[in-house]
């Protein structure tokens, strides 16, 4: 499979805070890759800069062979963030339409992403409502909504199910796995282990570096233990 992300020797600080440190990364077409690790361990650093919102100090990064930042990928990324970038004062469905209407969607188009956004996220039956009178949880249900209303061939969620019921949590990973059935690539950030599993590789961060790369499976296998929070206590403990 063709690379969708190349990353080179990717480096980042904060003042004297190195945040990211030497990553090497590549993620390979259809696929969902995550990035697995604590809250400051680099990942949505790492993420802003794969979108193209922020900068490394030094090092490449590669988005279907162009160099980001790169105005020309930005109709085939749909980006999700860990806040909420949603109007509060319009309807859900108003958002929506708005954000169709900035990627060129006339309006038949408009519609029907729409709907089947609306659908994705359990969210029809609340399109006319207000945003300010959502739920957390159904903020982040709209937003990965928004991500999704151009049809990107790459997906970047951070943190997507932070809020969100593990019923609905269940739902919005079938519903990515159909979503990489049909070809599309996945980024997920997370620091649940449960969805770490679903999938199909993963990227441990840590301290800013990472700390291992391979699938679910293979990450156990090597250190020899039966869970992913056991392998990545171990993979850190390695790298100390």
């Amino acid at each position: 499979m063709s690379s969708v992300i190349a990353i080179q020797n990717l480096e980042h600080a904060f003042g004297k805070e190195r945040v990211l440190k030497q990553i090497d990364l590549e993620i390979k077409e259809g696929e969902i890759f995550g990035l697995l690790g604590p809250s400051g361990a680099g990942k949505t650093t790492l993420v802003k800069m794969i979108v193209g919102i922020m900068e490394p100090d030094s090092g490449v990064v590669y988005v279907k062979g162009e160099k980001v930042p790169s105005f020309n990928l930005m109709k085939s990324v749909g980006y999700m963030a860990q806040s909420d970038a949603l109007y509060q004062e319009l309807s859900a469905k108003e958002n929506l339409d708005f954000l169709a209407s900035i990627y060129g969607l006339n309006k038949k188009e408009r519609a029907a992403a729409i709907q089947e956004v609306l659908r994705v996220v359990d969210l029809i039956e609340h399109k006319n409502k207000i945003v300010s009178n959502f739920s957390g949880g159904m903020k982040r249900r709209l937003s990965l909504a928004a991500s999704l209303m151009h049809k990107p061939t790459l997906l970047i969620l951070d943190e997507p199910t932070v809020g969100i019921d593990p019923i609905l949590r269940q739902s919005i990973w079938e519903n990515l796995r159909k979503l990489k059935e049909e070809g599309m690539t996945i980024l997920v950030t997370t620091h649940v282990m449960d969805e770490a599993e679903k999938c199909d590789r993963l990227a441990m961060l840590r301290d800013g570096y990472m700390i291992a790369c391979d699938t679910p499976t293979n990450l156990k296998r090597e250190k020899g233990v039966e869970t992913l929070e056991d392998a990545f206590l171990s993979f850190g403990r390695s790298k100390q």
